[in-house]
């Protein structure tokens, strides 16, 4: 790419006496700029890499070099004789200009170089080995190394400054392309060439009719080995604390050959290392995207699963068991198999204390200390499978199915010098299937057709418990006034609530496309699509009295009614026109769409 800024990164913390800036430029024997040279510096006391650089296109690099110390500069481009001098630092920045000289230039010299870094049109190629210091055990250590490649926060890659949506092996998808096991799992021995892939599209015959400028994905090119061949590693430990044994076990075994590949992650540890959070196995989507996610129209469901409220970094115990699986099989060139199988349980067990003084006596409100303890479990599986046919380059077919089932509780136990002592019980056992099928068929080199459809079933059922104090005598309790609007029994000795819900989803998501490509930088996009959705909401309020048997209050308010029964209906018939062109550095797709919206509300 002709935009491609300078780049550089300090591996190595040499700054004792602060860091100064090198800048320079690379041209050829004729004056004219090198874009994507490499540079790379090397601190001659540690005989480690220092900082590395690669050329924009007017052949400007920048360094950051430690203060008064003795550097290499090594300078390599293809086709060219590779540069190296001495360089010593002081306090203040430098620049120069290094000319490179073409290897026909020499007789009977034979140069053997790796270039650490390779462009070949939108794929940038690192070599693993240039940038690796000899500490590396996972791909994210790699990945850190690299020039303009970080982990966020989130556990996420991303590559000058965008999301990494796709991870594969060898080409291959890697757990449908999720980079946290990814990262967290390859060993970096394994690792030989990653490959960051620009504007990347999931379906070749859409890549010139679609804007893929924001789709970043990752290829890890694995060492060169037997056809078939076997690695990974296996941890394995035990120890004790004060309260209890510690163990863990983790095995990571990955297999590949030209035709399969199968991968194995396991974690089972009560050490509180935490392979997949409950959050990363809740947003793991599969790679599942909504065929209207370009219409205008955005729907959601929403979740009702448990909502944790311990952060698992605070937990005072964790109990973590890990199960994964992923295999990729090619029969034929035509026909791409795959799949995934997550497990994944976890117990969590907290407790939190706090105090509240109010300074101002004359507010009327008590201190208050507060005790409240937590144990959670989780249980959750995933399981998916896809297909993918194309017996040529104008016919393709996906169809994948996502399978999600989990069964989590909570239970909370909190004192509170004011109100009292509640226990709070939540438990949900939801389950969904989510199906794609698209269909892209490219008829003549100007019209291509894509269609896309997903459905979806999901079945969600939270339950809610809560027991509060009451004295039956005493009619001003902290939660009398809410007990008498709900229509609850306030003789008993406590209030033992109970709250059941179920949410059935059913929702369609087609669409058909035509793109007419009208030029090498334009396309007109016509679209016609329909959305489908139902939900039906079923909840009750009950008591359970001292006796054991339960009781339908008639509440106050909601009209007196206990029992919400609603089905939500909604349809969305869509007909839409873009057109897309390349104007430079930029795309341009303005458009229209028109909408048949159609909504009911019907209260059972």
């Amino acid at each position: 790419m002709k935009n491609i800024l300078c780049l550089a990164l300090v591996l190595i913390a040499g700054a004792t006496y602060g860091q100064i800036r090198f800048e320079g430029v690379v041209k050829d024997s004729l004056g004219t700029p090198l874009e994507l040279a490499n540079v790379i510096a090397i601190n001659q006391e540690t005989k480690g890499m220092e900082s590395y650089g690669i050329t924009n296109e007017e052949g400007i690099f920048r360094l950051e070099l430690g203060k008064n110390g003795t550097f290499e500069i090594q300078i390599s481009y293809v086709g060219m004789t590779p540069y190296k001098e001495m360089l010593t630092t002081g306090e203040g920045d430098l620049e120069k200009t290094y000319t490179l000289v073409s290897e026909n230039a020499l007789d009977e010299v034979e140069l053997v170089y790796t270039m650490p870094v390779t462009m070949n049109g939108d794929t940038l190629v690192y070599d693993a080995d240039s940038f690796n210091t000899g500490t590396e055990r996972k791909l994210e250590d790699v990945l850190e190394n690299l020039p303009g490649v970080e982990i966020n926060e989130d556990g996420q890659i991303e590559v000058e400054g965008k999301v990494v949506n796709k991870l594969m092996v060898n080409g291959k998808d890697f757990f449908d392309g999720d980079t946290k096991l990814a990262t967290q799992n390859i060993p970096s021995k394994a690792v030989d060439k990653i490959q960051v892939l620009r504007n990347y599209s999931e379906v070749g015959q859409l890549r010139s009719v679609t804007n893929n400028s924001d789709n970043v994905a990752l290829n890890i090119k694995l060492r060169e080995g037997k056809e078939n061949f076997w690695f990974g590693d296996i941890t394995a430990g035990a120890g004790a604390s004060p309260d209890n044994e510690l163990y863990i076990l983790q095995p990571k075994l990955f297999y590949y050959s030209p035709k399969y590949s199968l991968n194995f992650i396991g974690d089972l540890n009560n050490t509180g290392e935490v392979a997949l959070t409950r959050r990363d196995i809740r947003n793991f989507g599969g790679g599942f995207r909504a065929p209207s996610r370009d219409s205008g129209t955005s729907l959601n469901l929403g979740d009702n699963g448990l909502n944790f409220l311990t952060n698992e970094a605070n937990a005072l115990e964790i109990e973590n068991k890990l199960a994964t699986g992923n295999f990729s099989y090619s029969p034929t060139q035509a026909l791409d198999l795959s799949g995934f199988l997550i497990y994944n349980s976890s117990r969590v067990i907290s407790r939190e204390t706090s105090f509240i003084r109010y300074t101002d006596p004359s507010l009327g409100i008590p201190d208050e200390a507060t005790e409240q303890s937590s144990r959670e479990r989780s249980n959750q599986a995933l399981l998916k499978l896809s297909a993918s046919y194309q017996p040529n380059f104008n016919n393709q077919l996906d169809y994948d199915i996502l399978a999600r089932v989990s069964d989590d509780r909570q239970n909370q136990d909190a004192f509170s010098s004011v109100i009292g002592t509640t226990t709070q019980f939540d438990e949900v056992t939801p389950y969904s299937i989510n199906q794609n099928f698209n269909y892209y068929y490219t008829l003549n080199e100007d019209h291509i057709f894509a269609f896309e459809a997903q459905h979806l079933l999901r079945n969600e059922d939270p339950f809610y418990n809560a027991v509060l104090e009451n004295d039956p005598d005493d009619g001003s309790d902290a939660f009398d006034n809410t007990a008498r609007e709900l229509g609850l029994d306030t003789t008993q000795t406590a209030y033992d609530l109970g709250q059941d819900r179920r949410i059935k989803s059913n929702q369609l998501d087609a669409k058909l496309d035509h793109f007419n490509i009208l030029t090498t930088k334009s396309n007109l996009n016509l679209t016609l699509g329909v959305i489908l959705s139902r939900q039906q909401f079923d909840s009750r309020i009950f008591q359970f009295l001292d006796d054991g048997s339960e009781f339908n209050p008639t509440p106050t308010i909601n009209e007196g009614r206990a029992e919400n029964d609603t089905e939500y209906n909604f349809r969305d018939f869509y007909l839409g026109a873009r057109y897309r062109f390349k104007a430079g550095k930029f795309t341009i797709t303005p458009g229209l769409s028109v909408h048949a919206y159609g909504l009911s509300l019907i209260h059972i």
